[in-house]
């Protein structure tokens, strides 16, 4: 939410929560929603600029790749303030406008990322490997909420296929899982019990090898900064954005499906697929429209946001109803 066809039959496995938690998950979430429909109106936000370096090497597709991958948006771009100032990362911060402050100063200095489980050639791969695998490609994609806000980013990276080729997936992996960074020394909001850390998600291989999903290293043409995942995170942009898990440290390639934090904390509200649907309400709200961070009014949803063209084959034969 990879060759494999849908695993219908596959159970997470199974974590048990207590009430209290639970409730608390979904007070936070609901809270969330209610934020971002009323964020422009009451929340105007400066150009400010985020003290964050020039992405270096960053190219920009011809018109006719970028048709062809399915990642041009012919839709206003979402202001580099609102990107930076508006943001969920629980590590720091369940407030979405105290991210950036929260984050200020996150080092990200010897950062090394672990790829391990059913590969040939497992690697830690370091900021210089993953820049030697090809230079960040810029990809403006639509980014949908589950709480029904929406951006559109220039994001800046590559695709996620170039870093598991260079690793050799075994003929036995079949999912991909990601983990967050865990330190709740440099990472506040860690420091309470908002959700299970460290933060885990997942991904179907074939889903993971579509040349759409990204693993991003910068925005607007400048690196990440630390409220929007830095120095590495997913952007799988047909799927919510909770599944874009950011701060990533390890990927593992499985046989099994992995858990995912959100999945697990409420499967009656988040599914291991995650795919945008507007024909698939949350139990507490509505996904058929969505607020445009900087704009009036709502606007309906598309499915899988509006990536359709590019991935529905992967769920042919799929009930995307009960497999959400």
């Amino acid at each position: 939410m990879a060759p494999p066809k849908p695993q219908d039959d596959i159970t997470p496995p199974v974590l048990y929560f207590n009430r209290r938690a639970i409730m608390r998950g979904a007070a936070v979430a609901a809270s969330a929603l209610a934020t971002g429909g009323l964020y422009r109106l009451l929340n105007a936000k400066s150009e400010a600029v985020v003290a964050t370096r020039r992405l270096a090497g960053v190219t920009q597709a011809t018109p006719r790749d970028a048709h062809a991958l399915g990642y041009p948006v012919d839709e206003p771009m979402t202001s580099f303030a609102d990107v930076t100032h508006y943001n969920n990362f629980y590590e720091f911060t369940t407030d979405k406008d105290g991210v950036a402050d929260s984050a200020a100063g996150f080092s990200t200095a010897g950062w090394r990322i672990a790829v391990e489980g059913l590969v040939r050639r497992p690697r830690v791969f370091s900021m210089a490997d993953l820049a030697a695998l090809g230079a960040p490609e810029e990809r403006v994609y639509r980014m949908r909420c589950v709480e029904a806000w929406s951006m559109v980013i220039p994001w800046a990276g590559f695709s996620l296929s170039k870093l598991l080729e260079a690793v050799e997936p075994t003929a036995e992996a079949r999912f991909v899982a990601f983990e967050t960074l865990h330190d709740p020394a440099r990472m506040p909001g860690q420091r309470v019990a908002s959700l299970d850390w460290p933060y885990v998600e997942g991904l179907r291989l074939d889903e993971a090898m579509h040349p759409l999903t990204l693993l991003a290293t910068g925005l607007y043409g400048r690196e990440l900064p630390p409220q929007d995942g830095a120095p590495v995170r997913l952007v799988v942009p047909w799927k919510y954005g909770f599944k874009g898990i950011k701060s990533i440290v390890k990927i593992s390639l499985t046989a099994t499906q992995p858990p995912c934090t959100w999945n697990v904390r409420a499967p009656g509200e988040y599914g291991f697929l995650a795919n945008v649907n507007p024909q698939v309400d949350h139990p507490r709200w509505s996904q058929a429209t969505e607020q445009r961070i900087g704009e009036t009014g709502r606007r309906p949803t598309l499915m899988f946001n509006g990536y359709a063209e590019q991935v529905a084959h992967l769920y042919a034969g799929t009930d995307l109803r009960a497999h959400f």
